[in-house]
């Protein structure tokens, strides 16, 4: 749960925009799209082979 304490005399739309930055920063967002659905080991293992054959593909295309 995270907490954002509101300063006295600070706007809303201020604590707000504190709020979302820590919400993105936290990762939280990502781990609630993990849970919808699941992934099987496999699929996800394969998933990050193909980036990081695409990673390694740009750092050769980089160094040509």
């Amino acid at each position: 749960m995270l907490i954002i304490p509101v300063k006295e005399g600070e706007n809303i739309d201020r604590a707000l925009k504190r709020y979302k930055r820590k919400f993105v920063r936290t990762t939280i967002k990502n781990q609630l799209q993990e849970r919808k659905q699941f992934t099987k080991p496999s699929v996800a293992r394969r998933a990050q082979v193909q980036k990081a054959q695409y990673i390694q593909s740009l750092r050769d295309a980089e160094n040509i």
